[in-house]
């Protein structure tokens, strides 16, 4: 051992120049790191000396807030076990909701309470029951009651959680359609969508009393169509 810190020593290196290089690149390291992890990292160093820095760096730390242990012939620093419970915080985990949750949600804000059958009307295509779990889980929805219908579906509502996260005092803070528009919220594929809808909508009520009308006359139509030869 002598011999390699002299060596070490020799080539401008101290046993503290590599206990302290050895501290960095764990500090540094994003995880723990085995003694020949550590010697590769700095230039094939001596095992021994590696070994050396970590030991001096083990007593050194004993006594602070953060100690160097070894854990499966890995070496890392975490915090003292005293002191654990000052660092134990409340995380708010991010979950971002997918298309399909965000529009289930946004139709349950609008149009509660609404069944899984009348959402799945609402968009068109089918609603799938983990999008309703998520929603469900994130505490923005929840089950409202049944619907006095055949089949008695289960209802869905927004939640106080739901209001709090948005920062709306009640339902009739949600925004309004020009408002989504103006705000550059909405896709403009829906926004036309919407519209097309809209323009049809008003095209079969216009259309209908003239459908009914001209009923006789396109029975007769067809009735000369079956006479001829």
């Amino acid at each position: 051992m002598e011999e390699e810190v002299e060596r070490a020593e020799a080539e401008g290196a101290t046993p503290d120049d590599i206990a302290r290089s050895v501290e960095a690149t764990l500090f540094a390291s994003e995880e723990p790191l085995t003694i020949q992890s550590l010697s590769a990292h700095l230039g094939d160093l001596e095992h021994s000396a590696v070994r050396e820095a970590l030991s001096a760096l083990k007593a050194h730390y004993q006594d602070r807030g953060i100690h160097l242990v070894e854990r499966g012939k890995r070496w890392h620093f975490e915090t003292a076990p005293d002191l654990a419970h000052l660092l134990r915080r409340e995380r708010e985990q991010v979950r971002r909701l997918s298309r399909a949750a965000t529009e289930v949600l946004a139709i349950i804000a609008y149009h509660e309470p609404v069944s899984r059958a009348e959402i799945e009307s609402i968009r068109g295509v089918q609603t799938a029951k983990g999008t309703l779990d998520v929603l469900l889980e994130s505490g923005w929805i929840k089950p409202a009651g049944r619907r006095e219908v055949p089949g008695r579906p289960v209802i869905y509502a927004t939640t106080p959680g739901f209001l709090d996260h948005f920062g709306l005092a009640t339902r009739r803070d949600l925004p309004g359609m020009d408002e989504l528009r103006a705000a550059g919220l909405l896709d403009p594929v829906d926004d036309a969508l919407e519209e097309a809808l809209e323009e049809r909508m008003a095209g079969v009520e216009g259309t209908q009393d003239e459908s009914e009308t001209g009923a006789e006359c396109n029975a007769n139509s067809d009735a000369v169509t079956d006479n001829e030869p």
